[in-house]
């Protein structure tokens, strides 16, 4: 089997959109297309399991995904919930996690992570700066206890939580393009 199809992915698009006044931020239009769109078709060719984490507008999101999950709660409690939805359900013995509001992601820096976390075998992350990026990962599967017991243990922080195992970095230069985050309403113009 390939490195690129044990690999699932799952995109986290589950959050409030506070900095966008409570817009579903992955259902934004960029390039007149919505920010899950572009996403999508960076990754569909790169794996046979997508997954998307939405806690709302599930049915707008199902032409993106071959599975969609939701937080176990209902009070948006960040992305390490998604993380652990995506998971449980996740087919392939990796998992990529992406942010919905990361258009400019491209394959090449997917497959640098995958082949530094099977590498490691662990979870490979982007570090940027000297700054982690948990929303550039590739998390081994079997990491769903370990994640679930830090979540039980109160720990809220995707980075934290993956820090309790193999973490590896994989160098990003300052202002790589690749990781814009679309966080303001300025970008969506």
């Amino acid at each position: 089997m390939s490195a690129l199809s044990r690999c699932s992915v799952l995109i986290l698009a589950g959050g409030r959109g506070q900095r966008m006044g409570g817009r579903d931020k992955g259902l934004i239009l960029w390039r007149d297309r919505p920010l899950i769109a572009h996403l999508h078709d960076v990754v569909r060719p790169w794996t046979d399991d997508l997954i998307i984490s939405c806690n709302r507008n599930p049915a707008q999101y199902a032409a993106y995904a071959d599975q969609r999950v939701s937080d176990a709660e209902t009070d948006f409690p960040g992305p390490l919930a998604g993380v652990l939805a995506g998971l449980a359900v996740a087919q392939c013995p990796w998992v990529a996690v992406l942010a919905c509001d990361t258009p400019r992601i491209d394959r090449a820096l997917l497959d640098e992570l995958l082949a530094l976390a099977v590498s490691a075998d662990g979870a490979a992350m982007v570090r940027q700066s000297g700054f982690w990026q948990p929303m550039f990962s590739v998390v081994p599967r079997s990491s769903l206890g370990m994640l679930q017991q830090a979540w039980n243990e109160g720990e809220r922080s995707l980075h934290k939580a993956l820090g309790r195992g193999v973490l590896v970095a994989v160098e990003c230069a300052e202002g790589d393009g690749r990781l814009e985050n679309f966080n303001s309403p300025e970008h969506y113009v």
